[in-house]
């Protein structure tokens, strides 16, 4: 498994990309189901950066997609 840093690195490149290349979608990050924010006390760990990440990705992705579609 990564570490945590990586990780770390990993989701700030991938929502910096988001904010820089897809604005429109950056606005929805705060609603991703995965957030760190809906949780009290949330752990700081490899699995939930982990998550959120694999969440990340598919958001972007499917953002992408649509987007391609409707530029056709």
């Amino acid at each position: 498994m990564k570490r945590l840093q990586e990780l770390s690195n990993e989701i700030n490149n991938l929502t910096l990309m988001n904010e820089l290349e897809y604005p429109e979608l950056y606005q929805y990050l705060d609603e991703n189901s995965i957030t760190f924010t809906c949780f009290d006390h949330p752990k700081v760990n490899t699995k939930n950066f982990s998550d959120y990440l694999s969440s990340l990705k598919p958001l972007l992705k499917q953002h992408i997609v649509n987007k391609q579609k409707l530029n056709k």
